[in-house]
């Protein structure tokens, strides 16, 4: 399966008609955050709520679109089709090409942000992005940070090197407290 990521101004394009909020993720949303190209990037992903899911179909008319249902393994995602809560990762390509970016659904209550790997973990919505100058929402760096940290591989670890130097004294702190006591991470964060 090959990847011909869109560019993230191509995404922002895309998504300006979209009613719901939604946020670069990844590795571009640690770029967006630090405001400069960091490393390459295999795939592009967006992150949306839960409740919006099904709309962005709107945004996406003519894509192929495909749930991983079951995680690990790819089907069509029907129109106006709403997925379980077990489904969070869409595959998107025009026609038989590329994969071109990735759709990730994460869960929301009226107010705030809810993990799906911890619903302890919560935070208000208003504060889950930020804009870069050209205006293009990304996911803040310490919850883009906390979804790599589950296994870190090495890009993982360049993204978390660019990011220190621009994370707040609250983000950090944040992100200690959402990792495990034992996370390799936790020493950087201090």
């Amino acid at each position: 399966m090959t990847w011909e990521p869109l560019p993230v101004t191509e995404v922002a394009r895309l998504f300006a008609g979209f009613e719901g909020p939604w946020w670069i993720a990844g590795g571009y949303a640690i770029e967006l955050a630090v405001g400069r190209p960091i490393r390459e990037h295999d795939d592009i992903g967006v992150l949306l709520l839960r409740r919006d899911h099904v709309a962005v179909q709107e945004v996406l008319v003519g894509w192929e679109l495909w749930a991983a249902d079951p995680p690990g393994s790819l089907r069509p995602w029907l129109p106006g089709e709403s997925l379980p809560l077990g489904i969070h990762d869409i595959w998107c390509r025009r026609g038989n090409g590329p994969w071109q970016l990735q759709l990730m659904i994460d869960e929301s209550s009226t107010t705030d942000w809810i993990s799906r790997r911890d619903p302890h973990l919560r935070r208000p919505l208003p504060t889950l992005g930020a804009l870069d100058t050209r205006g293009i929402p990304y996911l803040a760096p310490e919850v883009q940070l906390f979804y790599k940290s589950q296994a870190p591989r090495p890009k993982d670890w360049t993204d978390l090197t660019a990011a220190l130097p621009i994370l707040t004294e609250a983000q950090r702190h944040w992100l200690t407290a959402a990792l495990p006591a034992d996370h390799p991470w936790k020493p950087h964060l201090t």
